[in-house]
């Protein structure tokens, strides 16, 4: 009689248990303690969605109070209009159903995370051929401090991600066995992923031209009619969005306005402020080895795959250069690319590995039961250190403001985040004071932002200490309203006589 090996039964155990942790774990990270504010990663980012998500869900409101109908609405016309706001109609939809809670834009977005990782997984099986690669792969991307907090932001980028993702996936599988099935997919996958953000385009032409290079080559591709299918559904719903946005309604025209910087190409300090960005997202170490996976141990066909992928971010870094050394959210990309080319560096070693490991039945077990303990412990510290940082205190502090000043319109502020907290959990407009660089004539500013304003907030009080000339002129001229901790609203309506 035939026995199974000893080792056959703990690596049969080990994958599923793993694959179960990871994917349990992101989870866990992604959909607990959703209700916490929108303060927790780039706020001015976040809550821009949340405005904009309050202004279409208050005007299906019929017993709401009219003032909040009508800031509702001005805070919602004030903001441009950026991408497609898809995020903020399925934030309406279930605001309709359960009420204003934000918890439900940061679910959606930590459920596209983990779509995304799915199809990491696949993606990166294929390239490396190896089950344990994908699964390194797959917790790379899964528990990436960066990659936890900004896959709960109310924002499109994890939808985008997703998206992205997918494309490569099917393209990679289309670009190895062209069918009219893997066209749809990759055309409309790598559609929607432009849709959604149009930088997104770079990631999908590069992987699209990779795949094209790695499997089928570029003349060949030419001459099949699911190549120019693929092409013309990848373009139809951004083409369709942008003529509208562009042509019909007018929304779009300042979205091209101010992005592209190739005099920062020249600067030293772009590549410095971009890097610095970068490791912000993604640790140099973790980078170094991304890089030493690709161009040392991937395939032939896996290493021109993530060429592409690669070569893609680099051309987008350029063309948004300003974004790219000033929001590290922008690499957000970056971590399914380095997830991608780690695993090939996984591949080679981990069969090493688990060969030293495999005749003795008692180490399997204490290696599975050391993986299975680290994983949980890494994950237990990730959100003890997020419920660490509690922004309750913050959004309250910002409806005390609001309601302080009694959610007037006329207000200048001294404030932090271009005044979106206080916006949105202050239910209060105000024009933003300066800082002080960007004062050239003291008189000129005050007296233009003056007019019609009958309350000077300050809550930047680190801002307000580098601007003696607005103290003295405050103090002197004009009484206090209100003072709590953490602010003073000066009245403007009643100067001092």
């Amino acid at each position: 009689m035939n026995k199974t090996p000893r080792h056959l039964f703990s690596a049969k155990l080990a994958f599923p248990l793993i694959l179960a942790l990871l994917l349990g774990l992101g989870a866990f990270l992604r959909f607990s303690d959703l209700s916490a504010p929108l303060l927790d990663f780039h706020p001015t980012r976040q809550l821009f969605s949340a405005i904009k998500a309050r202004g279409l869900y208050f005007q299906s409101l019929p017993d709401a109070p009219a003032w909040q109908k009508d800031l509702a609405l001005r805070q919602y016309s004030g903001e441009a209009t950026i991408e497609p706001p898809l995020v903020e109609h399925l934030a309406v939809f279930f605001y309709a159903r359960f009420g204003e809670q934000t918890a439900f834009p940061r679910a959606a977005s930590g459920l596209f995370w983990l779509i995304g990782a799915i199809f990491l997984f696949w993606l990166s099986k294929n390239l490396t051929g190896s089950s344990n690669a994908a699964l390194f792969s797959l917790a790379f991307y899964l528990l990436l401090p960066y990659g936890i907090t900004a896959s709960r932001a109310f924002q499109p980028d994890p939808l985008m991600v997703m998206f992205i993702i997918i494309f490569w996936w099917s393209v990679e599988h289309w670009s190895r066995r062209p069918s009219w099935g893997w066209t749809l997919i990759s055309g409309l996958s790598g559609g929607l992923a432009i849709l959604v953000k149009f930088p997104a385009a770079f990631f999908v032409i590069g992987a699209a031209l990779a795949a094209i290079l790695a499997h089928l080559g570029f003349v060949k591709s030419l001459k099949l009619p699911q190549t120019w299918a693929l092409a013309v559904l990848g373009v139809l719903p951004p083409a369709a969005y942008l003529y509208y946005g562009l042509y019909v309604d007018g929304s779009l025209r300042q979205q091209f306005g101010g992005r592209f910087y190739p005099e920062l190409w020249i600067s030293p300090f772009f590549y410095l402020r971009w890097f610095l960005k970068l490791e912000n997202v993604v640790n140099i170490l973790w980078i170094a080895l991304a890089l030493f996976g690709w161009l040392v141990f991937a395939s032939k066909p896996a290493k021109t795959f993530l060429s592409g992928l690669w070569i893609a971010y680099l051309i987008f870094g350029l063309t948004f250069a300003h974004h790219i050394s000033s929001h590290d959210y922008y690499s957000l990309p970056f971590i399914p690319i380095a997830a991608l080319s780690i695993a090939p560096l996984a591949g080679a070693f981990l069969p090493v590995f688990l060969k030293k490991i495999r005749s003795v039945r008692s180490l399997q077990l204490l290696v599975l039961v050391l993986i299975l303990l680290t994983l949980s412990f890494y994950s237990i510290d990730q959100y003890l250190a997020r419920r660490a940082n509690d922004y309750r205190p913050q959004a309250a502090f910002w409806a005390q403001v609001g309601e302080t000043i009694g959610h007037q319109p006329g207000a200048v502020a001294l404030t932090t985040d271009y005044g979106y907290p206080l916006a949105y959990y202050g239910w209060q407009n105000a024009d933003p004071w300066p800082l002080a660089p960007d004062i050239q004539d003291f008189d000129e500013v005050f007296s233009r932002l003056r007019q019609g304003k009958s309350y000077f907030l300050v809550t930047d009080f680190d801002e307000y200490e580098r601007q003696p000339e607005l103290q003295k002129r405050l103090n002197e001229k004009f009484p206090v309203l209100a003072q709590g901790r953490g602010f003073i609203v000066f009245d403007l309506y009643h100067p001092k006589q």
